[in-house]
């Protein structure tokens, strides 16, 4: 099934390479905004209330962009596609998922770095205890919220049942959920040598919904035999419709698909 998704959503990632380096583009401006316009009001008015609160909207914005992404990126994992008008539609119903799993990784950020660290710096040896505790709900939190904004769009546009269904999945496939996890760590890495362009953020985004899918199609099964082994998914039996659909190709096919 791995091989099958990497498969797919290379595919998938060739065929909307010039709309996938837009996005990207447009995330790496809406970043800018967090990171540059804090310091010019910092220079100019002298205000660090002013600095945090724009520093803030900044981020949320940047999650918001990311959620529109994912809106539109649904149709592509289902062989469609998307206009960038579909983007800007999106951008009204994003608002919403985005600024949630901003305040999530807010919260996950002040955790790792002042109450993890705090539990570590006292002289009480049972604070390890608290310490470690916290950690790996966090690590849990981190592999659960990487499908948040997949789950949203393909799911069901309800927030808390998203944020409940991430955690079920991600119980649910532990070691699939890490494997993505170190996976799309390993793609940032690759991607900052074209300046996170592409495959970049939204390449990241568009390999989380082709997993999720792939995984709904798992309980889709168990639903449809539930007397069978769940424990050992017949992937190939699943998955023959969708290796028709995508085929194959060669190194041809991708620089000269036009000759096919």
């Amino acid at each position: 099934m791995i091989g099958f998704l990497i498969k797919k959503t290379i595919y998938d990632l060739w065929d909307n390479m010039f709309k996938i380096v837009i996005l990207n583009l447009g995330f790496l401006v809406t970043l800018s905004f967090p990171i540059f316009v804090p310091l010019l009001a910092e220079n100019y008015f002298h205000s660090s209330v002013l600095e945090i609160f724009l520093s803030a909207v900044g981020i949320f914005c940047c999650f918001i962009y990311l959620a529109s992404a994912a809106l539109c990126l649904s149709s592509v994992s289902d062989y469609g596609f998307f206009g960038f008008g579909d983007f800007i539609k999106n951008l009204k119903i994003a608002w919403k998922p985005g600024v949630v799993i901003g305040l999530i990784v807010f919260l996950l950020y002040l955790i790792l770095n002042i109450v993890i660290p705090f539990y570590l710096g006292s002289e009480n040896p049972a604070g390890l205890i608290p310490a470690a505790f916290i950690f790996w709900t966090s690590v849990f939190a981190m592999l659960s919220f990487q499908f948040y904004f997949s789950v949203y769009s393909r799911l069901g546009k309800n927030i808390f049942k998203s944020i409940k269904k991430c955690m079920i999945i991600s119980m649910d496939n532990s070691v699939f959920s890490l494997f993505l996890f170190i996976h799309n760590l390993v793609v940032m890495i690759i991607s900052s040598i074209l300046v996170f362009m592409f495959p970049g953020p939204v390449g990241v985004l568009l390999y989380l919904d082709e997993a999720l899918r792939l995984r709904v199609l798992k309980y889709d099964w168990i639903e449809a035999n539930p007397n069978e082994n769940h424990r050992k998914i017949p992937w190939d039996a699943i998955l023959i419709e969708e290796r028709e659909k995508t085929g194959t190709r060669f190194f041809k096919q991708f620089i000269f698909p036009w000759k096919e």
